[in-house]
């Protein structure tokens, strides 16, 4: 297989869209991504997977802490900024859970500080330790084969 059929395969996971964000120095950087997931219950952790060549991966590291945003299906535009997808820049103001950068409005707002870190192919695998959660009750962002989507509920069928 080439790289392009294997990354055509991987899209075909429909994911929802998150922004891994982090705090350096006052400076707070952002990444989209979808390569994050629930670890344990007990004790609460996440992974998120970043690539070797991503701006971010030295800033974590650094930093030893991440948030996970998991977007709302209105801040499509958030998921762009932090994917270098707009020409134009745009100024994101960030919130604070735990004293971690987040956004406002995601679904899911997730603080961590990084217990682990594992280098695997041309990505870094950061375990996190979560230390606060904030929800919101909204629509998730989804991405499935290369394009942004949203749920939508089925109409029940009457016979």
């Amino acid at each position: 297989m080439d790289d392009r059929q294997f990354r055509t395969a991987m899209g075909k996971f429909a994911t929802g869209v998150t922004v891994i964000a982090t705090e350096v120095e006052g400076d707070t950087h952002g990444m989209t991504a979808n390569a994050f997931m629930s670890v344990s219950l007990d004790p609460k952790l996440v992974v998120v997977s970043i690539g070797e060549k991503a701006k971010i991966l030295s800033k974590i590291k650094e930093s030893k802490i991440f948030t996970v945003n998991i977007l709302a299906a209105d801040q499509q535009e958030l998921s762009m900024i932090f994917a270098g997808q707009l020409k134009e820049h745009k100024e994101v103001a960030f919130g604070r859970l735990d004293g971690k950068p987040v956004l406002d409005g995601a679904v899911a707002q997730v603080a961590c500080e990084v217990s682990a870190e594992h280098v695997e192919g041309d990505h870094t695998l950061f375990i996190g330790r979560v230390t606060d959660i904030h929800l919101e009750d909204k629509e998730p962002l989804i991405f499935y084969s290369g394009k942004y989507r949203s749920l939508v509920a089925e109409q029940p069928v009457t016979i």
